[in-house]
């Protein structure tokens, strides 16, 4: 009877930060025991595992793609390998996989499936934000991405601001690079002067800050956010 293999779910770096900064020597032992994976982007992957395992052919590996266009009904043909003994590697486009990622409805599915799921050590922006925010880091709340629309996310601003203070709880949220100015710019209109904010932008990078003062200090403090990556945390 063949054992089944294991997943692994494999962090990749924040940008282009230094690997061996970031990453555990651990996990590149694995990239290179896996010939199969299940990523977010093809190209982000093969360049990942190009950098961590040189030596590896990358066009002998298999590549199963899951995003947004992805059918779910095809996640059960990703995970066949591992009833065929083979482990697989779950790689997201940065960061931690499974985690405000599509990795997660395949961990899902493996839990199902009673595959054992083994998560590897590796950059979190989340963590590491909360980490060097000051804020309360015994309870806390992610809440994703905001709404697009301006008078729907002012809204949510101000909700997430009312629970921060009621209830002493960091409030998590994040967006694409290309609107953060948008929902910075929305913060220091509609936010108590008062209020805490922490800005974590390019975690791990060269160019990393990671800020925690009030709206009122914010209002007079210059830091360009346009297609930097970057945590809001209210607190």
């Amino acid at each position: 009877m063949i054992k089944n293999g294991i997943l692994y779910l494999l962090p990749v770096t924040l940008g282009e930060s230094a690997y061996d900064q970031v990453i555990p020597i651990y996990n590149n032992k694995i990239v290179q025991e896996i010939d199969v994976f299940i990523v977010e982007n093809i190209k982000t992957a093969r360049r990942f595992i190009k950098r961590v395992a040189p030596e590896k052919q990358i066009d002998d590996l298999i590549f199963y793609e899951i995003n947004k266009r992805t059918n779910i009904d095809m996640l059960p043909t990703f995970l066949k390998p591992i009833f065929e003994g083979k482990n697989i590697g779950v790689i997201s486009d940065a960061g931690c996989p499974g985690v405000a990622d599509p990795g997660a409805d395949v961990v899902a599915l493996a839990h199902e499936n009673n595959i054992k799921v083994v998560p590897l050590v590796g950059p979190s922006s989340l963590l590491l934000s909360l980490m060097a925010s000051g804020f309360n880091g015994q309870s806390f709340c992610f809440n994703g991405y905001l709404p697009k629309e301006q008078k729907d996310r002012v809204r949510k601003l101000k909700e997430l601001e009312r629970i921060a203070n009621a209830q002493k709880q960091t409030q998590l949220f994040i967006e694409t690079p290309y609107r953060n100015q948008h929902v910075f710019d929305d913060l220091l209109l509609n936010c108590n002067p008062s209020s805490k904010l922490c800005i974590a932008v390019d975690i791990t990078l060269p160019s990393e800050q990671i800020l925690t003062k009030t709206i009122a200090e914010w209002k007079i403090f210059k830091i360009d956010l346009t297609k930097r990556p970057c945590v809001f945390l209210i607190g």
